[in-house]
């Protein structure tokens, strides 16, 4: 068993206790689940990936992703991809340290920043009001304490906070220099979050699906043997290998201490983005209108498949990008580049 193996059932265990489907409702209206994230920060998950010397747990970026999936299975409804893969690395590649606490970011285009206070506002800013802001502007990495600014409270579709921050006046707790590169592999880091989230939401669906369809029965029989329902079920199967397979080959490539390469993401998200739409719209019809209820527990995975595949650009502007990596490469390069693929993927 690989250590990525055994912190992603590290992590579903821990897990268990905490992220009830009564907790998960009480985040979807008070913005935020306490024992989740004490749970998870407790034992150290929430900053794998980000270096020892800035105050993380230490790891690779597989790792994270590891973690991430188990957090995407569970429905967990707090910022560990914005505080660990997200912003704690790009504190730490900063020189800074990681606060104590949960951590956010975003891309913040419409910022500026004088050296002393910030000005200008972000949106769709993950537990603004909950966690500190780490954003990258005008070539520096910068802090802004919790809820600082003008924050107007915004939810995405699962229910998970997405809020309006304007930081005009604000002046940040911490900033240092960052590289040129840092927007470009944050945005990596953010799309390869969300794969991996959405590939643990994927295994999770599939199994409320394969259960829901084994035990109810019709005509005698359990509902997954009719032929409509079964051709569901290998698709969210499919699907989920699919995305599965695609989220983990880009998080190997990263290496030990590396980032993710711009090809092996763009993959990764436009292959997640398209399995997340399928595997949703597959689970609801083979489990009919209890998939449709509170009651029952795939909505909350559902909605998050549909938001997640929309944020930190989209399945369609990431499969863009796809193609126009694959075309820069060139006619000779385009087999060696598929088969690469497939040769990490199954390592």
């Amino acid at each position: 068993m690989s250590e990525t193996t055994e912190l992603r059932d590290a992590v579903t265990d821990v897990l268990r206790g905490p992220c009830t489907p009564a907790a998960l409702e009480e985040a979807e209206r008070d913005g935020w689940a306490p024992a989740v994230w004490s749970a998870l920060h407790d034992g150290g998950f929430a900053t794998v990936a980000v270096p020892e010397s800035a105050g993380g747990s230490g790891g690779s970026v597989a790792q994270a992703c590891a973690v991430l999936e188990a957090c995407g299975a569970a429905a967990a409804p707090v910022p560990v991809a914005e505080t660990g893969l997200l912003a704690g690395r790009l504190l730490a590649a900063a020189g800074l340290s990681v606060p104590d606490g949960p951590v956010t970011t975003v891309a913040a285009p419409g910022l500026s920043f004088d050296g002393e206070v910030l000005s200008g506002a972000v949106s769709g800013v993950p537990w603004a009001v909950s966690a500190s802001l780490a954003v990258v502007v005008d070539g520096s990495a910068v802090v802004v304490s919790p809820g600082s600014g003008v924050v107007t409270p915004g939810r995405n579709l699962a229910g998970e906070p997405r809020d309006h921050v304007d930081l005009t006046g604000v002046r940040p707790t911490a900033a240092a220099p960052v590289s040129p590169d840092a927007v470009e592999e944050l945005r990596r880091r953010g799309a390869l979050s969300r794969a991996a989230l959405i590939a643990g939401a994927a295994r999770a669906v599939l199994d409320l699906t394969v259960r829901y369809t084994g035990e109810r029965e019709q005509f005698g029989r359990p509902v997954s043997k009719f032929p409509a329902v079964a051709a569901h079920l290998v698709q969210i199967a499919e699907q989920t290998e699919l995305a599965t397979m695609a989220a983990r080959s880009a998080a190997a490539g990263a290496g030990e201490e590396g980032e993710p390469a711009a090809l092996d993401v763009a993959a990764a998200f436009s292959v997640a983005a398209d399995a997340a739409g399928l595997i949703a719209t597959a689970a609801h019809q083979a489990t009919g209108a209890m998939g449709m209820t509170r009651e029952f527990g795939l909505g909350v995975l559902t909605r998050r498949l549909w938001s997640w595949r929309d944020e930190w650009g989209g399945g369609a502007a990431w499969a863009t990008e796809l193609g126009h990596l694959v075309a820069a490469g060139g006619a000779d390069a385009f087999w060696p580049t598929v088969s690469r693929g497939l040769v990490t993927a199954q390592t």
